[in-house]
């Protein structure tokens, strides 16, 4: 039984992400993405310039040579939205929670998929998966993948976000665009990336509210890390306490940057306040240059 403040969430996401979907998204999605809805057709001889990602590593192997994976292009594309359920995402402030704004990005995801005639499907995973989706068309079926988010009630109290990346891998034997959205608060299994990214078009989005980035100067407080459980006494008026901190997740953020980097993963951030349309739009924007330019 779905409740009248849910019913009012899901008919809020629905007129206003729909119609940012059509108005600012549906253009830069469609140049964005083009040409990734492929399936396997062959394996050629590697030549200068070619994607790394797409190297046959079998193929190589056997022929003791390096060899790429030849696609042909469909008509239909298939967008994976993953989304971390983990306990950090009950974290939100006056305008909206996390699960809030995790289900508005969703919403403009789809429905830019389904406008454009491909399929959205949904993973919801903590430190094992909640839920899964199948990819369909349709509005009524981005509007499930809405409320699939906004009701969901984890089991699992940890994040796993290995896992989620290894789910999206063997989720489409297709190659897909995978959007993997997140706090991204725990580590990350690089073994996992490379195997997804080989796979699919990663996209991970990073979800954060602003507060999360500095301690709250409350004095001595008992801290509930929701990554873990873990309870612990921290003096949060301490400055080297506070600089210790924002020190970690700096260090935390550059490191997974640079995997990504290394990877060639370009992420989106999205902080309390961003416009989530806007930073999605700007995103689909600079994907359609480096097309151009052939990264």
């Amino acid at each position: 039984m779905i409740s009248r403040e849910l019913v009012k969430k899901l008919r809020r996401i629905e007129i206003v992400t729909s119609r940012l979907a059509e108005d600012q998204l549906a253009g830069g999605y469609q140049s964005a993405f083009r040409g990734l809805g492929m399936t396997y057709s062959e394996a050629r001889p590697y030549q200068p310039g070619d994607d790394v990602r797409f190297i046959d590593w079998n193929a190589s192997a056997r022929m003791n040579d390096a060899f790429v994976k030849v696609f042909t292009e469909e008509r239909e594309m298939t967008v994976m939205i993953a989304v971390d359920l983990s306990a950090s995402q009950e974290f939100g402030t006056v305008e909206a929670t996390k699960a809030e704004r995790i289900a508005e990005i969703a919403a403009l995801l789809a429905f830019s998929a389904v406008q454009n005639g491909d399929r959205a499907g949904l993973l919801l995973f903590t430190d094992r998966v909640e839920r899964f989706v199948p990819p369909k068309k349709g509005r009524g079926h981005v509007m499930r993948v809405v409320t699939e988010i906004l009701k969901a009630k984890p089991e699992g109290r940890g994040t796993d976000l290995s896992l989620g990346i290894e789910r999206l891998a063997q989720l489409s034997k297709r190659r897909s665009v995978s959007f993997l959205i997140s706090d991204f608060l725990g580590p990350i299994d690089k073994r996992a990336l490379r195997l997804a990214v080989q796979k699919h078009d990663l996209i991970p989005i990073e979800v954060l509210d602003r507060r999360e980035l500095e301690l709250p100067d409350i004095g001595i407080a008992l801290i509930e890390d929701l990554e873990t459980g873990e309870l612990r006494e921290l003096d949060t008026s301490d400055p080297l306490v506070r600089e210790a901190y924002r020190t970690s997740l700096r260090e935390e953020r550059e490191e997974r940057m640079r995997a990504f980097k290394r990877l060639r993963i370009d992420p989106i951030s999205i902080e309390s306040g961003d416009e989530a349309s806007a930073k999605i739009a700007e995103y689909f924007r600079a994907r359609r240059r480096r097309l151009r330019v052939g990264r």
